[in-house]
């Protein structure tokens, strides 16, 4: 059980370095970032093979998969952010899928279909199996602190209050001679950077990664963990994360209880059950766990309670 839980702790510190990767870009700048799994996968295999076709410790391959993934993240950016919300919507996932298309196919770079291996880990010698599973936890885990660190001090800035004028209505600072494309631009980078990360991060953990482990599904359960929590708020996207992932691998304990299904139908009927907690939070709570606060300055809001 203990092996259990660590395990699932780890896949949400993951899981919660994306959702606040998304946030950046979705809840503070308003960019709707379909092709989650692709930047995410783009950092798994270049930290793959950085660590293992070309013997790089694990540190420079997770500095190299955001490298990665910041490009891929500016090239996406340069073609389609000038496109309205739901067209860049339609183009990062063409994007995320054309990635999966590539690391299914390439077999002299990914090794296609049968997975890539990754023997380097983050882990001390001499500790036990259960001591080391501890240790990855903590490193993710202090990855996450540092990525929620930043996002909630870049949220509360001058920047951060450029980002959200953006996103309410762009022709504001747009007149006050903000350069909407550079901060979009900017934004979708450091998100797509961010995202990378956690992907270098889920592949020393896992060890062997398949084009199957960066699907729709996997950015299904980032875009709920944004709309849980609360859009714009960096600790609701943590908080939406650890609901997620737990209420999803949770389920898996009702295998037992419905022997009429098979493997593929209690794997179905899971993605079911989350469809339909997703749905009863946007009908009884469309704002999130914890929705978004003011960032108006507390003279203003006090002028405004006084009158």
């Amino acid at each position: 059980m203990e092996s259990y839980l660590v395990a699932i702790l780890t896949v949400a510190g993951i899981y919660t370095i994306l959702a606040l990767a998304l946030n950046l870009q979705f809840g503070l700048t308003g960019l709707i970032n379909f092709g989650v799994v692709g930047f995410y996968g783009l950092g798994a295999y270049a930290s793959g093979i950085a660590t293992e076709t070309f013997h790089m410790p694990f540190i420079a391959g997770l500095a190299i998969a955001m490298i990665v993934g910041s490009i891929g993240g500016a090239f996406v950016a340069l073609l389609s952010l000038r496109l309205s919300g739901d067209f860049l919507a339609i183009v990062t996932l063409g994007f995320a899928e054309t990635i999966r298309l590539v690391f299914n196919n390439e077999d002299w770079l990914t090794r296609g279909p049968a997975g890539f291996s990754i023997l380097t880990r983050p882990v001390i010698s001499g500790l036990s199996r259960q001591g080391n599973a501890w240790f990855v936890l903590g490193v993710i885990s202090v990855a996450a602190v540092i990525v929620f660190l930043l996002m909630w001090r870049l949220a509360r800035t001058p920047y951060g209050r450029v980002l959200r004028a953006i996103r309410e209505d762009d022709l504001v600072p747009s007149t006050l001679g903000k350069n909407i494309f550079v901060y979009r631009l900017q934004a979708f980078v450091l998100g797509s950077a961010i995202m990378a990360g956690a992907g270098s991060l889920y592949a020393h953990y896992v060890q062997t990664i398949t084009p199957d482990n960066f699907t729709t599904p996997v950015a299904i359960l980032v875009w709920m963990s944004v709309i849980v929590g609360g859009a714009g708020n960096m600790i609701g996207s943590v908080l939406g994360a650890l609901a997620v992932v737990f209420i999803y691998e949770g389920t898996r304990f009702i295998g037992p209880w419905l022997t009429m299904l098979d493997a593929e139908q209690i794997s179905a009927l899971r993605f079911i059950i989350i469809g339909v907690a997703l749905i009863l939070m946007i009908r009884f709570r469309p704002e999130g766990l914890l929705p978004e606060t003011s960032q108006r300055p507390a003279e203003a809001a006090s002028r405004t309670t006084t009158s």
